[in-house]
């Protein structure tokens, strides 16, 4: 099989199947328990914890470890909206977050809370004047995701932190698509809270980390939890953190390496197919993540051709592995302007680290084939 779909997870690396083997092993204890087990696992994730806030431009008392992306945004923005209530109860958003994101603040919403989703460009782009003008005095939180798992589309971070710390207001990014893939610095982005996963950056699934500046007051949605400081429920997971941040280590210490890569495998592929008139890539190559190909094929339905790819033994996907299964327009397509159709025909081609030359010409000259066969059978 060839897989391009490193955007909905990656396979787990050596080293982080190495490292989860030997701590679950030899780390066995809760790191909740008193006795010297428990308290030797406890300081195997506190290192952990500062280790992931330096590679995130964070302080480590801020770092929350989680069961994933979705839980970390679901218990980040209920947790700070709750926390900071009393300051206001206006949230603004953009319409390409993450279903986890939406789901959070439909839930904020039947709370209570108020919800602004700022429109964006024909690219996916925000623009800043229009977040200011969105902007009102009971607004307190702003969440805007760094990487769109849709298309890649890349937000301008540190603008919007600038314009957020000056108004003295939370700013969460889902941070799932891009940590370790692109520059990402809490500090200097001026990001108080962000959102990070494992399984992305070829460490296990079922961890993560959330990022909340200790500058910034919380409340958790459960409250009375007794781990990680009460920020959420359940025993922590030492062998997955412990996995996470080598992961994590490897990927951040390659990235250029990394980008380099994906970067000149996905100029491979435009050169293949720039001749190809049914072909349309979308977003901005200066503004999109660097292993990131959302393309569409004029008048062919995105699951079409992603089944059509399996048969061909190539795996791709028609958007957010969370939304698998659902043939409902892309959300980002139509937020961006396209058409229901349009936004029907969106394959999303992810490259990794695995990902050959070869690959990428099996992948060309299996759209043609199966392009051809579709617009002679249809007339197209």
């Amino acid at each position: 099989m060839i897989y391009l779909d490193y955007a909905a997870t990656t396979p787990m690396s050596e080293e982080a199947l190495f490292a989860f083997t030997e701590t679950a092993r030899m780390y066995y204890g809760n790191p909740s328990s008193l006795h010297d087990d428990g308290t030797q696992a406890a300081e195997l994730v506190n290192l952990a914890r500062a280790e992931l806030a330096h590679m995130i431009g964070g302080r480590c008392e801020g770092l929350y470890f989680t069961s994933g992306g979705s839980d970390g945004n679901f218990f980040a923005l209920t947790s700070l909206a709750l926390g900071n209530r009393e300051r206001g109860n206006h949230i603004i958003t953009s319409p390409l977050e993450h279903g986890s994101v939406q789901q959070a603040l439909s839930f904020l919403e039947e709370d209570g809370f108020e919800i602004t989703v700022l429109p964006i460009d024909p690219n996916g782009r925000i623009n800043v004047d229009d977040l200011q003008r969105a902007i009102r005095k009971e607004t307190i939180l702003v969440t805007i995701a760094h990487g769109n798992s849709e298309i890649g589309v890349i937000q301008p971070l540190s603008e919007i932190g600038a314009l957020l710390k000056e108004k003295n207001i939370i700013f969460h990014s889902d941070c799932v698509q891009t940590f370790g893939k692109i520059p990402l610095h809490a500090g200097e982005m001026n990001i108080g809270a962000l959102t990070i996963s494992a399984h992305k950056i070829h460490g296990p699934k079922g961890v993560g980390a959330v990022y909340i500046s200790p500058d910034f007051s919380w409340k958790p949605l459960l409250s009375n939890g007794t781990h990680e400081r009460g920020f959420r429920p359940g025993t922590v997971n030492t062998p997955g953190i412990v996995s996470f941040i080598t992961a994590a280590s490897n990927q951040v210490n390659h990235m250029v390496e990394w980008n380099t890569n994906v970067q000149e495998l996905r100029n491979y592929f435009l050169s293949l197919t720039d001749e190809d008139e049914h072909l349309i890539v979308e977003g901005h190559s200066r503004t999109t993540l660097p292993h990131f190909l959302a393309i569409r094929l004029k008048g062919i339905e995105g699951q079409y051709v992603m089944l059509e790819l399996n048969r061909y033994k190539i795996a791709v996907s028609t958007g957010s592995a969370c939304k698998a299964g659902q043939q409902e327009p892309s959300k980002a397509l139509l937020a961006m302007g396209r058409s229901a159709d349009e936004a029907h025909e969106l394959v999303r081609i992810t490259l990794g680290k695995e990902t050959t030359k070869a690959e990428i010409q099996a992948l060309t000259k299996a759209i043609h084939v199966l392009t051809k066969r579709y617009y002679d059978q249809t007339g197209s």
